[in-house]
């Protein structure tokens, strides 16, 4: 690793020396690639491209940007479903796109892989308020183009940060809405000094109460930068990060509870030796902290060849705080964090269980540095990049306090055990126009990665892991140009990707194989925009949700051998007229287990092909947007989600039924007053008519072999995660 930070910093002390032998800079080629967008460029998707692929404007996102995670704000983009742990959008939130979940969804950020290595999700509750300084965000659905970090099986989010501005600035922003939610934001910009150099950055912090009980947040971020620029040069060092304690709300509710009171949160609860509830521990809570330092050098040889160069330092550490009841844990939970020698201790006396309260750990690391040189005409766009990172984790558990501790130390460490990855990648992407019509697209990737996790689990099991894996990964299609209006493209993506974390604690996976074919249309004229996307992914061992989550709600996964998903995707953008805009989208797809195999009341049965688990065959959206005057604009956002099974058996029990919500959004700009620049204020209504709905939820079974004496019987259950009704979020937004 330090040989390949020496060789990055290398390369940028070299880098103005190429630079200064070019004298004459040709503008108009300049402003194909800015010298803002290299970091990102040689990971985003062009229009002439045989790519799937959406984006998101910093102007698109600021009327809803209210506090709510960056999912929540994703969520009216195609093919794409979004959740909430806490109901409201505040807090643990998550994605799927096309049925993938977000341990399959790559994330970058300014080029920097932002996926746990290790769990391989990402965690947008430890980054509140991020939208606040987002410039763009690019959503690649299917394999997409090569990407840095864990591969893309089912979409990838390239997340751009703030531009550098021109001119300074302050600006203070504020929300309060439902559930006590409060946020509050301070930006500023010392705008470009002596035309070479810039700061800026943000503070932020919100709060919420959450719609399930006691589902709280108490979110801390801030975002800074420094940077010079020149005409051919651009550093950037940034440094940003939150630090989130959120009530745990991991579990949901099952079907009776939901019906009776569908906020009711289980988490924290205390009992009697008689099993009488006697209220709820207060800090049953997730308390993490995670900040991230880049530093990137964008560089200008000539109007056509250009570079980029970023590293990255991310520490993360935190714990999650719990009570474990004894009565509860031996009658209901069956979890055995009540058992003394799960805690590594001798029994007292006859007692082999008490009520204790824990902490379990991650303190971890991540290196990276990302390199790649792109070179632009107006025939041929090309690329090449390598990545290498290196993550450390660190797993352990601390005993707070227990009823009865027998030799336990202060600070007794129950278990601890260590991950480490590394991975090295390499890719070359061109894009060439073969004739005045027909582009062609070649994108090749090798990846390799190494995987290690060593020592005790919780429960004093065992872990040990040393895979090794390398995965070539190539791409390709092409571009027809009909006409001025009218594009045509197909592609062949190939994605390989290693298990995770999850995955080896829960058995022996294998890695997974995708081969994913798109095809479509995109016209583009003066009022109407439109694509027609087709796709076909065909999977080998993919790892699919069962339905069952863990001791921190994290879902469980299973290679399935066969399976695919396949769809069409019908996007449009539609100027009514000069105060009209309309901007619907829709999939229409199908989602399948390829002779499913399920073990029920002890024998193996063959279900043959079952519907792959929460992978609804319809979702929509819909944005209509009226904007009378510079003043004022109302914007309705509507939401379909198909019916989806919440596992791979097409069981009655893990249907999850559909839902269709609206949100109004009212924006009123003022900007004639002499003492601000702009003053915002923006109204969110979400869930217009107060649709009583869910968004997700699980399902497990398990074999009772001992109820009916040599009987199996597999028993099945479900879990609920409720989203809230009707509720509300006010803004305000001032710039001085």
């Amino acid at each position: 690793m330090k040989k390949c930070l020496m060789m990055g910093i290398l390369w940028m002390t070299m880098a103005p020396v190429f630079a200064q032998n070019e004298k004459t800079i040709d503008s108009l080629l300049m402003d194909q690639i800015s010298l803002e967008e290299v970091s990102v460029a040689a990971l985003r998707a062009q229009k002439d491209q045989p790519v799937s692929f959406s984006e998101l404007t910093k102007a698109q996102i600021k009327s809803r940007n209210l506090g709510q995670d960056l999912p929540v704000l994703m969520n009216f983009l195609p093919s794409v479903v979004t959740t909430s742990d806490a109901g409201a959008g505040i807090g643990y939130t998550g994605i799927r796109v096309r049925g993938s979940d977000a341990t399959r969804v790559n994330v970058t950020i300014n080029g920097i892989p932002y996926n746990d290595a290790e769990s391989q999700g990402t965690f947008w509750v430890n980054l509140p308020d991020f939208a606040s300084s987002v410039e763009s965000i690019q959503l690649q659905r299917g394999v997409g183009t090569s990407t840095n970090g864990v591969g893309a099986f089912g979409a990838s989010i390239n997340i751009a940060t703030d531009r550098l501005s021109d001119q300074g600035f302050a600006q203070f922003s504020t929300a309060m809405g439902s559930f006590g939610t409060r946020r509050n934001t301070l930006k500023f910009s010392t705008g470009l000094l002596n035309d070479l150099i810039a700061f800026s950055g943000r503070l932020a912090k919100i709060t919420s109460d959450g719609y399930v009980d006691r589902a709280s947040s108490n979110l801390k971020s801030y975002f800074l930068q420094a940077a010079y620029r020149d005409d051919n040069t651009l550093i950037k060092a940034l440094a940003f990060g939150g630090h989130e304690i959120t009530y745990q709300s991991w579990f949901g509710v099952d079907p009776v509870t939901l019906t009776s009171d569908r906020t009711y949160n289980f988490a924290g609860e205390m009992y009697s030796d008689q099993g009488t509830l006697e209220g709820y521990f207060d800090n049953q809570v997730d308390n993490y902290q995670q900040d991230h330092f880049q530093f990137h050098w964008n560089q200008r040889y000539s109007p056509q060849l250009t570079s980029s160069v970023g590293l990255n330092y991310t520490h993360g550490r935190g714990y999650y705080e719990e009570f474990n009841d004894a009565w509860y844990d031996q009658n209901i939970g069956f979890s055995g964090m009540s058992a003394l020698s799960n805690l590594g201790l001798a029994p007292v006396g006859v007692t082999t269980n008490t009520d204790n309260i824990t902490r379990k750990w991650l303190d971890n690391d991540f290196y990276v540095m990302t390199a790649d040189l792109q070179y632009k005409t107006e025939q041929t766009q090309a690329v090449i990049g390598a990545l290498v990172s290196r993550y450390d984790g660190d797993h352990f558990g601390r005993l707070i306090w227990a009823r009865f501790s027998s030799t336990a130390a202060p600070d007794h460490e129950f278990y601890r055990n260590k991950g480490e990855k590394s991975e090295q990648s390499v890719f070359g992407k061109i894009t060439h126009k073969l004739t005045p019509s027909l582009t062609g697209f070649l994108d090749l990737q090798y990846r390799r990665v190494q995987y290690t996790a060593n020592g005790s689990l919780n429960g004093l099991g065992q872990i040990g892991i040393d895979d090794t894996f390398g995965f070539f990964n190539p791409k390709a299609g092409f571009t027809y140009q009909q006409n001025e209006t009218t594009q045509w493209y197909f592609s062949y993506a190939k994605a390989s990707r290693e298990p995770n974390r999850t995955d080896y604690e829960n058995g022996s996976p294998r890695p997974e194989v995708l081969n994913d074919f798109e095809a479509g249309i995109r016209q583009e004229n003066t009022q109407l925009n439109w694509t027609a996307n087709l796709y076909y992914m065909r999977y080998k061992d993919q790892l699919v949700l069962t339905g069952a989550i863990d001791e921190v709600g994290s879902p469980l996964r299973e290679n399935i051998g066969d399976s695919y998903r396949m769809g069409i995707e019908l996007t449009a953008s539609w100027a009514l007229n000069s105060q009209w805009l309309w901007q619907p989208n829709l999939t229409l797809s199908q989602n399948r287990n390829l002779d499913y195999k399920f073990q029920r009341d002890g024998q193996v049965q063959d279900l043959g092909n079952t519907s792959i688990a929460f992978s609804p065959n319809a979702i929509a959206g819909s944005r209509w947007v009226y904007q009378p005057n510079n003043q004022w604009s109302f914007g309705l956002l509507s939401k379909y989600v198909g019916e989806q099974f919440m596992g791979n058996i097409d069981a009655d029990l893990s249907v999850l039924p559909d839902y269709h919500t609206h949100d109004l959004n009212i924006s009123m700009n003022i900007s004639n007053v002499s003492w601000a620049k702009e003053i915002r204020v923006d109204l969110l209504i979400n869930n217009l008519f107060d649709e009583q709905y869910i968004s997700n939820g699980y399902f497990y079974t398990y074999d009772d072999s001992w109820s009916t004496p040599n009987q199996v019987t597999t028993i099945e259950g479900v879990g609920y995660y409720p989203q809230a009704g009707r509720n509300f979020l006010l803004g305000a937004t001032i710039a001085f």
